[in-house]
């Protein structure tokens, strides 16, 4: 028979090995603890914002390309085919005109004009002046040049971005997309006073709202010039800089401004906007 000291001793080596076994596990979570305690916290950063690739000047050696004549066009701020709608009140300063569509057609009121208003009739504005001959010669000029602008050849650079051109820097030169372009945010025209940017767009134009177009370097307006094929928009609140020739409307969406010329070759279509002709 098995002793009474045999089970006493026995019931006291079970007891001592369960407290054992439920100790491990805190001992282990302790462990943890300790060893992660002095370990860097893991920060999961964002997805950095990528770098424009860089474009490659084509022509390299073709130096400071030839401005366009705009003739009599020029003189006008806002020169129209098929007139010029808008919702008051808008800021023009330069001279605004319409041919060969009535003076009726251009629905500014005196007040948002700082400048003349040129009608082929006697219809239009309380403060126009009626002079079709010269309306006839500016819509012309205004076709010759935009074809000159379509036709220049060997561009120094083609199809940058695939036509969404957001956040770059362009230098002077003759760029050319054979694509509609977009610009979703704030792009820079940098270069000196006379340095001259042809912007050949074969689609349409479309500026996202509160995006501006910034010079640097000197580079003035006056010598920018966007030939677009197709309807153009400049989004809400907007800035825009150089002149607009297009073959097809031109929309400035409540709040947008301009600094440059609006030739179109149908309509211009303003919303409490400024127009500003460039010095």
């Amino acid at each position: 028979m098995l002793s009474e000291n045999y089970f006493t001793t026995n019931s006291y080596l079970i007891m001592k090995f369960k407290k054992s076994t439920a100790i491990i596990p805190m001992l282990l979570l302790a462990m943890t603890f300790s060893c992660n305690k002095d370990e860097p916290a893991v920060v999961t950063q964002g997805t950095p914002t990528p770098t424009p690739t860089p474009v490659v000047d084509l022509n390299p050696n073709s130096g400071n390309i030839a401005t366009v004549d705009l003739g009599v066009s020029g003189q006008y701020v806002i020169l129209s085919k098929t007139g010029v709608t808008n919702v008051f009140q808008s800021a023009i300063t330069g001279n605004v005109g319409a041919s060969p569509i009535s003076g009726a057609a251009i629905l500014l009121e005196c007040v948002e004009v700082t400048g003349t208003i040129n009608t082929v009739d006697a219809a239009g504005p309380a403060c126009k002046i009626t002079d079709a001959t010269k309306l006839t010669t500016a819509i012309s000029n205004m076709q010759t040049a935009y074809t000159n602008l379509e036709t220049r050849i060997n561009p120094n650079y083609l199809n940058v971005g695939a036509g969404t051109i957001g956040g770059r820097t362009f230098p002077r030169g003759l760029y050319k997309w054979s694509s509609s372009v977009t610009i979703p945010t704030d792009i820079t025209i940098s270069g000196g006073p006379d340095d001259i940017w042809i912007f050949q767009v074969a689609g349409t134009l479309n500026v996202s709202s509160g995006v501006k177009v910034i010079l640097s370097g000197g580079a003035q307006a006056k010598n920018i010039f966007w030939q677009v094929s197709d309807v153009v928009t400049l989004n809400t609140t907007s800035k825009f800089e150089g002149s607009i020739l297009g073959a097809s409307s031109i929309n400035l969406k409540t709040g947008a401004s301009i600094n440059g010329l609006l030739l179109a070759q149908t309509a211009v279509s303003l919303q409490m906007n400024t127009v500003k002709r460039p010095l």
